[in-house]
């Protein structure tokens, strides 16, 4: 049995004082607004509601935790990139999100998901350049919407331009699922990975 079907909600953080305790590696989820992050987990852990999906950009945030049992767990950060929320909680998001990353100390790794239709933008740039030495994987999201020679232009273009892995995915066909979920139980099985 893998880790991802073994998932259960945690706990939401709204700042450094409330997070659970540091315990099994974190693999956390990033990505803007809208983009299809909460559909990827959901597809990565076969269920169809654990990460609530909005229509609302902006409406997550907290950070979500999940137990993926006692060997790793799932984080959900808030999305990033919406227009319409104001600019105190902005910088709340930039607060939050950015103390995470840079000390917990069980950090595993971060998956930064992006549409394959528009990836790459210049607040996704910003994230991973944030993300210094970092495991990296890079989910193309809603692939299905692609033609396969847009697929295949998309897929090379960000090769070329990120130091990172980068795969196409779609929670829709399920495009890229079990190759995402071989490469995160790769990240959980490095030694050294309950920690940075």
């Amino acid at each position: 049995m893998n880790a991802f079907s073994q998932a259960t909600f945690l706990a939401s953080s709204g700042s450094a004082a409330d997070r659970p305790p540091p315990g099994p590696p974190e693999i956390a989820f990033a990505g803007r607004s809208n983009v299809g992050k909460s559909s990827a987990i959901n597809a990565l852990l076969g269920r169809k509601r654990l990460a609530f999906t909005s229509k609302t950009p902006g409406r997550t945030q907290t950070i979500n935790f999940f137990s993926l049992g006692d060997r790793a767990r799932l984080v959900d950060l808030p999305g990033y990139g919406f227009a319409r929320v104001p600019k105190a909680m902005r910088a709340q998001w930039q607060a939050l999100v950015g103390d995470y990353v840079a000390s917990r100390e069980t950090l595993a790794g971060v998956v930064v998901i992006m549409d394959a239709r528009h990836p790459l933008t210049p607040l996704d740039a910003q994230l991973i350049g944030f993300l210094g030495d970092l495991p990296l994987l890079v989910l193309l999201s809603k692939a299905d919407k692609l033609t396969r020679p847009q697929q295949a232009a998309a897929l090379k273009k960000m090769q070329a331009e990120l130091d990172g892995q980068v795969m196409l995915f779609s929670s829709v066909t399920r495009q890229g699922v079990e190759e995402c979920r071989s490469l995160l139980e790769q990240w959980l099985e490095k030694p050294g990975s309950a920690g940075r």
